[in-house]
């Protein structure tokens, strides 16, 4: 009997939700409210903070200390400061025995100069010690932890979209331009649309034992069951939902030993299952292929569904161009093959204010069904929300009639808001129709309005087929334990091979990124080569470049962008040399660095990420060091932190990451300049090159560490 079945003979028909099926948790909500737009979630977060008495735990994907925590009318009137960091240590002055955890993803490279430049500074340093900053690396290699979390007292939960960071603020007007609406730097930017659910009572509970255990995972350490003094639930929110049953549903990559969990892909599922009339979606994107086939048998089995899905109008960076824009293409067409293209209606939210408009940016993860169903998280429809990041949707289901006519009151809601509406407005004609789409008519011709997307056709899929593999895959890149192989073990090196071939593929993924990202307006192959052309002209440029690799070290620069640019500017004479010393000098320096913190600093400032890589070191020796530097599984500078911290032998140390970088400089300083070339201009070609040149590098390095593991079972 299969598990479905199973569920239908125990009367599972009854209810949607199916704990170790499509939930990891089933719980009673005493009180449940939608927050909607980062206005009022960042309102309803500072007011509930307020009221915490023993710990407010952050779980999150980027997390900015500059955030600042101002309702939907743009005020922080409680007499604290605005911003996140200097309103937790003012908190903190108020009650010393409140505890902070705050455990944010150890994010990519692509995502470097999106971020706040030094916030374990300004989390972590410059507050009181009664805030911990630590940075969660427990994933697969391609996957990022991805769920937005903040609990309080273990007795109120926040869980959904919205990141504690910058560029997220905005109310429900999503006016063209709002003085409010500016990041930072004082830079204005779009309409931003997300949305945060509110829980407490046992729903809250279970959503501070899976932050627990993130954070076990993640630093090695326990978080203590928090009994709550009092009730942190803001006094001027009133609930949406009272007395419902709710679902906590994840995904979780398969790591460590452990299975992965799909129960988010299998929830959608079985709620399109259920649809009946209307299905309601707000989503940043939609690539999810399985999502597809879903609609389109629910809109086979019953004639009169309708659907409508509210994303962002477009893509605008190349790399999601060419990745997330192609995969909702694809979405749209296997709609259209099916012949139920035209009761899915796939819409952008547009303002207008007199002569200024704008699109809204749509970040929010909601999913309606008829009046019984409302979900609210993190997971995109994509392919790696459903099995590569981690995730986590709430979703409540009605038993009452009070929960159908909330559930209703939500959805009419978020169509007022995008339409120029009042709630009540959408719901008489919701009654007088009887059909959203008819509604959706009635209601064109506003300033704020829903308009159809036109993403156009697929083009060059042969090129894009290889980056979406990269950028939104079903299931991580997966390399595990290649430093516990031993290259020349008989058997092993194949394996441990072609895990470093799909490593090199991401590496890859990430160098299009520098040319196609915001990144590309900071290190630009053309910008490097002119600055680097500047110092070779410079009477000393040797020992200027030196101190740009040991201040490239620093700021934790990637050191093989500076020895690309060496080898482009230098050639192979005297660019290798060159570049050999400046890696070597910039090692040895943040070694000292290291050798001066003391291993207890590191783990302050990086977390596990210390010991996994101590432990490492200390098994394998100088092989260690050759292997952690031919794979980059940790950066460079935090690698040379913390081989000065265990105070491994400087020679050791040096010969290991000579040994480490050697094949890499080589082959950067030889082809420097078709390297170069490849970045400005990528073609199928030039993937197929650079991939060749890759599998080069990583023979020479296994060649290498052959030699240096014979070398010492001789002795």
């Amino acid at each position: 009997m299969t598990l479905a079945q199973k569920i239908r003979s125990e009367g599972g028909d009854q209810t949607a939700f199916v704990a170790g099926h499509n939930a990891w948790r089933i719980e009673h909500c005493p009180r449940a409210k939608v927050l909607i737009d980062a206005g009022a979630y960042f309102g309803s977060l500072r007011a509930a903070m307020l009221k915490a008495e023993r710990s407010i735990y952050i779980l999150a994907w980027d997390l900015d200390s500059r955030t600042a925590l101002i309702d939907a009318g743009g005020q922080a009137d409680d007499g604290l400061p605005p911003t996140l960091a200097a309103f937790l240590s003012a908190l903190i002055a108020r009650r010393p025995h409140l505890s902070v955890k705050l455990l944010v993803w150890n994010y990519s490279l692509l995502y470097a100069f999106e971020r706040e430049l030094h916030p374990t500074r300004s989390l972590g340093l410059n507050t009181p010690p009664q805030v911990e900053l630590c940075w969660d690396s427990e994933i697969p290699l391609g996957s990022s932890h991805h769920q937005k979390i903040v609990v309080i007292d273990d007795a109120l939960a926040f869980s959904g979209g919205l990141d504690v960071t910058v560029r997220r603020w905005d109310n429900s007007d999503h006016a063209p331009s709002n003085a409010f609406r500016v990041d930072p730097d004082n830079a204005a930017y779009p309409p931003f649309h997300d949305v945060q659910i509110m829980v407490d009572g046992d729903a809250a509970k279970a959503l501070a034992d899976l932050v627990r255990r993130r954070w076990n995972a993640a630093t090695c350490k326990s978080l203590p069951e928090v009994m709550p003094l009092g009730d942190p639930w803001p006094q001027e929110a009133e609930p949406d939902l009272t007395d419902v049953k709710l679902a906590i549903s994840r995904t979780l990559p398969a790591h460590g030993g452990e299975a992965e969990v799909r129960e988010i892909e299998q929830l959608f599922v079985d709620m399109v299952g259920r649809a009946e009339r209307t299905i309601y979606v707000e989503n940043q994107f939609l690539t999810c292929l399985g999502f597809a086939g879903e609609l389109i048998k629910a809109l086979r089995r019953r004639t009169s569904l309708e659907v409508v899905i509210v994303c962002p109008r477009t893509h605008h960076t190349w790399f999601e161009e060419h990745t997330m824009l192609a995969g909702r293409i694809r979405f749209q067409d296997r709609l259209q093959k099916a012949g139920v293209r035209n009761r899915v209606r796939i819409l952008y939210p547009h303002t207008r204010d007199g002569a200024a408009s704008a699109d809204v940016m749509v970040h929010s993860k909601v999913m309606i069904v008829d009046d019984r169903l409302l979900r609210v998280g993190s997971a995109n429809l994509c392919n790696r929300s459903m099995g590569t990041d981690t995730e986590c949707d709430l979703t409540m289901e009605a038993a009452e009639e009070a929960h159908h006519a909330a559930i209703r009151d939500l959805q009419n809601r978020f169509v007022a808001e995008h339409c120029g509406a009042s709630p009540d407005e959408v719901d008489a004609l919701m009654q007088q129709t009887g059909s959203l789409f008819a509604t959706l008519d009635r209601l064109r011709g506003r300033n704020k309005k829903l308009l159809p997307i036109k993403d156009g056709e697929l083009a060059g899929e042969e090129e894009t087929g290889q980056i979406e593999a990269l950028a939104d895959p079903e299931t991580p890149i997966g390399i595990e334990g290649v430093l516990e192989e031993d290259a020349h073990e008989p058997g092993r090196g194949v394996g441990t091979l072609m895990k470093i071939a799909l490593l090199a593929s991401a590496l890859l993924g990430f160098t299009l990124a520098w040319r196609y990202t915001p990144l590309s307006d900071f290190l630009s192959p053309a910008a490097l080569q002119s600055f680097f052309e500047r110092v070779a002209d410079a009477p000393w440029s040797l020992p200027l470049l030196l101190l740009i690799f040991i201040g490239g070290g620093l700021v934790a620069f990637p050191v093989t962008v500076l020895i690309a640019a060496t080898a482009l500017v230098f050639g192979l004479w005297p660019g290798l040399p060159y570049a050999a010393l400046g890696a070597l000098a910039s090692a040895a320096v943040t070694y000292g660095i290291g050798r001066g913190l003391g291993a207890d600093a590191l783990r302050k400032l990086f977390g596990r990420r210390v010991d996994d890589l101590a432990g490492k070191m200390n098994r394998h020796g100088i092989l260690a060091m050759t292997l952690i530097r031919l794979v980059p599984f940790f950066p460079f500078t935090l690698v040379n932190l913390v081989a000065g911290a265990l105070k491994i032998r400087l020679p050791d140390y040096l010969i290991g990451t000579a040994l480490g970088l050697a094949p890499g400089l080589l082959l950067l300083s030889a082809l420097g300049g078709q390297i170069a070339q490849f970045i400005s201009n990528p073609s199928a070609a030039g993937v197929m090159l650079a991939l060749l040149l890759l599998a080069l590098w990583i023979g020479v390095a296994f060649a290498l560490q052959f030699l240096v593991s014979k070398t010492r079972t001789a002795k």
